[in-house]
């Protein structure tokens, strides 16, 4: 079965994570499962890898914090979104906190809809070169095809 990376990084501040972080890791949960769920017949496996991110990291680069990749690639990139910020809470202290803006809205909480859609996005590149790919001398064996 082909993997599907999924990376999921967030701020963690004495064993505490932010309230946006937090419902993230609750959508990712239930984006995961459904994932799962449409991908198997395809021989594809969602494996969700969850990276910390230390207080002077997300000092230097807030935006790193809540941050999805699928398959090596920024979620953004699936489905066209953009990185944007706005200000969080306590754990991340004075510092905006990455959200995703897509259509005109911008999420705080990476809701689980937008995971799936870039979920089957980066599963699609998965199966195109296998799915795609055919030696110009296979044959069928009907005897009319190409390469008999």
């Amino acid at each position: 079965m082909r993997q599907l990376p999924i990376v999921w990084k967030r701020l963690v501040k004495d064993g505490n994570t932010c309230e946006r972080c937090g419902s993230t890791w609750l959508q990712l949960q239930a984006a995961v499962g459904k994932l799962e769920i449409a991908l198997g017949p395809l021989g594809i496996q969602p494996v969700l890898k969850m990276e910390t991110i230390d207080e002077r990291t997300f000092k230097a680069e807030p935006s790193e914090s809540n941050r999805i990749f699928l398959a090596g690639r920024p979620m953004e990139q699936w489905i066209g979104a953009t990185a944007g910020m706005s200000r969080c809470c306590s754990v991340c202290g004075d510092s905006d906190c990455r959200t995703l803006e897509l259509d005109g809205a911008a999420y705080e909480t990476i809701p689980a809809e937008l995971i799936i859609k870039a979920g089957l996005v980066a599963a699609s590149q998965l199966l195109a070169p296998s799915a795609m790919t055919q030696p110009e001398s296979a044959s069928c064996g009907c005897g009319t095809c190409p390469g008999k």
